[in-house]
C-alpha cells in the first residue's frame, strides 16, 4: 500500500510588499557601525572576561591544555610523537634537497616552527615542518639569487660566505618575510583570504608541482650534476645530455629503495584497519641505507654524494627583502592555505575549532622564529599530519615530542647519518609524490561535470608547469575569478510557467503540464545584479518579451505623429468604426526627428478623439510592432544584491515597459534590497513600489484577477 500525498491547504489575503507591510508591523533594528561592531569602540573596552578571551585566543594550548586528559591521551600522544618524529627527520632531510640547501637545515625546519606552533596553533594534528611544494619554491629563489653556475646577486650580506651559507641566508630571508606576511594577515584579520583557493586550483598547483619535485630529484637519483636549475624542461634537457654520467650505484639505490617503500606503503594502506601503527618504511630502509653506504664507504669508492656533516645555526641576515618580496607573497598564501586546508579536516572528524586568523598568526611567528635559526619556510607535510593522527595523536605535545625527537637526532646522533646518500633521499621524495600525481584522476571528471572548474585545473597545472609556481599560481587565482566573473555576469535566465494546479512555477521548458496565462511572462533572475551583467540582464529580457520596448515606444510616437498630422490636415476623421482615412495621397514622414529623446517618452494621447488600439490595424499603412504581453513578472528570489549601476539600469528597463503599457511585478525581493530600492530613491511616478509582490503567486492571482481569462486552468489556478 502505497503512501498518501501529504497535502496542505492555506488560506491568507493576497500580499503586495505594501500591503503585507502595513499588515504586519516590522521590528527596526538598529544597525552597528563599524565602531561599535569591530572598531574602538570595542577593542578600547577591556574587562575580566574580555582579557582572559583575549589569552586564550593568542594562546591556543591553554584551552586544550586545561582539558586534557592524562591517563587517556598521553600514551596515544607518545606514540604519535615517536612515530612522527622518525618520520620528520627523514622528510626534513629529504625537502631540503628541494629548496637547494644543504640536507641538514631541514631538521631546523622540523623542530623550531614545531616548538612555536604548540603554543599559538589551533589545530591539534597536523605536523607542522617542511612542505614539498614550498621547499621548491624557496629552491627557486634561492638557485635565482645564487645560482650553481655563475657568480650570485650582488648582496653585501653575501661577502665572506660560501655557496652553501649564502643559500642558506637567501631561504632564511625568504622565510622570514614570509612570516612576516602572514603575521600582518593574521594581525589584519583577513584570514578569508584561503577562500579564493578552491579545491580545483590547489589540487592542479600541486599536481604541477609534484612534475616539478619529481624532475628536480632526478638528479639525486642518477647522481648527476646538474647546474642552472631554471626550469623543469630545460632541467630534463640537462639530464639527457650528461645522462652516459649516471652513477649506478646511486640509481640501483633509488630503484630498490623506490621498490621497497612503494610495496610497503601499498600495504599500510591496504591493511590501515588492521596495523595499529603503519609501518615507518621510510625510517628502516634510511637506516639501512646507512649502514650499507658506511660498510662499504660508498662516499669513497663509489662517488656518492652523501648528507655529509651537520651545520650549525647563525645568525639571520635581512639585506635581501627587496630580491624576495615578490616570491614571498605567494608562498605565505600557499603554505597558509594547504595548513589551513588540512587541519580543518582533523577539525571536522575531531570535532573542534580552528580560527583561521589564529593560523595565520601561528604559521607567522612559526616562520619567523624559525628563520632566525636558519629554518626555511615552514607548513604541513600532509603524509606527516596522516601519521601523527593515525597512530593516535589527540593533540599537540604528539608535536612537541615529535620536535624533541628531531633535536635528539640534530645533537645527538646525527653523526650515525652522515654516510646517508641523497639519492635515498631523492627516492623517498619521489614514492610520496604518488598521491599528488594521481590528482590527474580528477580531469576527466571535472570535464564531464564542471567544465569551467576543469579549465582551471588544466590552466593552473600547465601555467606552474611552464611558467614556474608562483606565476602558475597567479594565472590559475586569474581564471578562476573569471570563471566567477563569467558565470556571475552571463547567468542562466529563463521564463517560468505554472504547474498546473499548484502554486509551484518551474522552467517551461522542463515541464509537460505547464500552465502559462495568455499575455503574461514571467522572468527568473538567477544571478545579482550588478554593473556588469545589467547589460546582458536587459538583453535576456527582451528576448523573454518577444518584443524591444524602446524600439515600439519610438514607433508608436512616431505613428502618433503622422495620426495628428493627417487630423489636423482633414484626411484623417473620427468615425463610429474608429478613425477613417479620407485621403490617398502619399504619407510624408512624421516631422524632424533629431530630438530622440521625445520619441522615448510615455505615450501621449492628448487632442486625440480616440484612445489608439495599437495591437488593431491602423490607417494610411502605419505598422507598430505589436506587444502581446500585457503583464511582466520579475522573480528576484535568487537576485542577492543590485549595485548603484544596476539600480539605473533596471529603472530604465522598467520604465520603458511600463510606456508600452506592460504592468511590471517584481515578487520575492530580498528585504535588504527593498530598503534599498527606497533609500536610492528609486520609485516615482512610473516606478511604484505597489509593484512589488510576496510570492510569485500572490503577483500571478492579482494578474488574473485584473486580466481574466476564461480557462479551467485559470480556475485550478485560482483555487490553489
Amino acid at each position: 500500500i502505497g503512501q498518501p500525498f501529504l497535502q496542505y491547504v492555506v488560506t491568507r489575503p493576497l500580499y503586495s510588499e505594501d500591503a503585507f507591510a502595513d499588515e504586519h508591523e516590522k521590528i527596526h533594528r538598529h544597525h552597528k557601525t563599524v565602531l561599535t561592531k569591530n572598531g574602538v569602540c570595542v577593542n578600547c573596552s577591556c574587562d575580566l572576561k574580555r582579557a582572559k578571551n583575549a589569552a586564550l585566543s593568542l594562546l591556543p594550548f591553554i584551552g586544550w591544555m586545561r582539558i586534557y586528559q592524562l591517563k587517556e591521551w598521553l600514551l596515544s600522544d607518545i606514540v604519535s610523537g615517536v612515530s612522527t618524529g622518525l618520520v620528520a627527520v627523514l622528510q626534513g632531510l629529504a625537502y631540503s634537497l628541494l629548496a637547494s640547501l644543504p640536507p641538514w637545515y631541514g631538521l631546523f625546519t622540523a623542530f623550531f616552527p614545531v616548538i612555536i606552533y604548540f603554543f599559538l596553533g589551533t589545530s591539534r594534528h597536523i605536523s607542522v615542518g617542511a612542505f614539498p611544494v614550498l621547499s621548491l619554491m624557496v629552491g627557486a629563489v634561492v638557485t635565482r639569487l645564487v645560482p650553481d653556475e655563475g657568480p650570485p646577486v650582488n648582496i653585501t650580506g653575501f661577502e665572506g660566505l660560501t655557496s652553501d651559507e649564502q643559500r642558506v641566508m637567501v631561504a632564511a630571508s625568504v622565510t622570514f618575510l614570509m612570516g612576516i606576511m602572514q603575521l600582518a594577515m593574521g594581525l589584519l584579520q583577513v584570514g578569508f583570504i584561503v577562500m579564493y583557493l578552491s579545491d580545483t586550483l590547489v589540487s592542479g598547483f600541486t599536481t604541477a608541482a609534484a612534475v616539478h619535485i619529481l624532475v628536480s630529484q632526478l638528479k639525486f637519483v642518477l647522481g648527476l650534476v646538474v647546474p642552472g636549475l631554471s626550469g623543469p624542461l630545460s632541467i630534463v634537457y640537462k639530464i639527457f645530455v650528461q645522462i652516459e654520467k649516471t652513477n649506478v650505484c646511486d640509481l640501483v639505490t633509488s630503484i630498490l629503495i623506490m621498490v621497497v617503500v612503494f610495496i610497503v606503503k601499498e600495504i599500510n594502506d591496504r591493511y590501515k584497519a588492521k596495523l595499529p601503527v603503519p609501518i615507518p618504511i621510510e625510517v628502516i630502509m634510511t637506516v639501512i641505507a646507512c649502514g650499507v653506504s658506511y660498510a662499504f664507504n660508498f662516499q669513497e669508492i663509489y662517488k656518492v654524494d652523501v648528507v655529509g656533516r651537520i651545520p650549525s645555526p647563525m645568525a639571520p641576515n635581512m639585506q635581501i627583502f627587496g630580491q624576495t618580496a615578490v616570491e614571498a607573497f605567494p608562498m605565505a598564501i600557499v603554505g597558509f592555505a594547504v595548513a589551513f586546508s588540512v587541519a580543518k579536516v582533523y577539525s571536522v572528524k575531531h570535532d573542534y575549532i580552528i580560527d583561521g586568523n589564529q593560523e595565520l598568526i601561528a604559521f607567522g611567528a612559526s616562520n619567523i622564529i624559525g628563520a632566525a635559526f636558519k629554518s626555511f619556510a615552514a607548513s604541513t607535510a600532509l603524509s606527516r599530519s596522516a601519521v601523527q593522527e593515525s597512530t593516535g595523536g589527540k593533540t599537540q605535545i604528539a608535536g612537541l615530542l615529535s620536535a624533541l625527537i628531531v633535536m635528539v637526532v640534530t645533537l645527538a646522533i646525527g653523526f650515525l647519518l652522515e654516510p646517508l646518500p641523497k639519492s635515498v633521499l631523492g627516492a623517498v621524495v619521489i614514492v610520496n609524490l604518488k598521491g599528488m600525481l594521481m590528482q590527474i584522476r580528477e580531469v576527466p571528471y571535472l570535464w564531464r561535470r564542471d567544465r569551467p572548474d576543469c579549465l582551471v585545473w588544466l590552466g593552473t597545472c600547465l601555467a606552474s608547469i611552464l611558467l614556474g609556481l608562483d606565476l602558475g599560481l597567479a594565472v590559475g587565482l586569474g581564471m578562476e575569478l573569471l570563471t566567477v566573473v563569467f558565470r556571475a555576469q552571463f547567468p542562466r535566465c529563463s521564463v517560468l510557467a505554472n504547474i498546473t494546479g499548484t502554486d509551484i512555477y518551474k522552467d517551461r521548458k522542463d515541464y509537460m503540464t505547464i500552465y502559462e496565462p495568455e499575455g503574461v511572462k514571467i522572468f527568473r533572475i538567477p544571478s545579482p545584479i550588478f554593473f556588469a551583467n545589467i547589460d546582458f540582464f536587459r538583453g535576456k529580457l527582451v528576448e523573454a518579451v518577444g518584443f524591444n520596448p524602446l524600439r515600439v515606444l519610438r514607433k508608436r510616437n512616431k505613428a502618433l505623429r503622422t495620426i495628428r498630422k493627417l487630423l489636423k490636415k482633414g484626411e484623417l476623421q473620427m468615425t463610429s468604426k474608429g478613425l477613417l482615412l479620407t485621403s490617398f495621397g502619399p504619407i510624408e514622414e512624421s516631422e524632424d526627428e533629431s530630438n530622440m529623446e521625445d520619441l522615448d517618452q510615455p505615450t501621449d494621447f492628448k487632442d486625440l478623439p480616440v484612445q489608439v488600439n495599437w495591437n488593431s490595424e491602423l490607417p494610411a499603412n502605419i505598422q507598430v510592432p505589436r506587444v502581446d504581453v500585457h503583464s511582466l513578472i520579475l522573480d528576484f528570489s535568487a537576485v542577492s544584491f543590485l549595485d548603484i549601476s544596476a539600480l539605473k539600469g533596471l529603472k530604465a528597463a522598467l520604465k520603458e515597459l511600463i510606456r508600452v503599457e506592460v504592468e511590471v511585478y517584481i515578487v520575492a525581493c530580498d528585504a535588504y534590497i527593498l530598503e534599498k530600492l527606497h533609500s536610492c530613491k528609486f520609485f516615482d511616478d512610473e516606478v511604484k513600489s505597489s509593484m512589488f509582490f510576496l510570492t510569485l503567486h500572490d503577483a500571478m492571482l492579482h494578474i488574473l484577477e485584473k486580466h481574466p481569462v476564461n480557462s479551467e486552468n485559470t480556475k485550478v489556478c485560482e483555487k490553489v
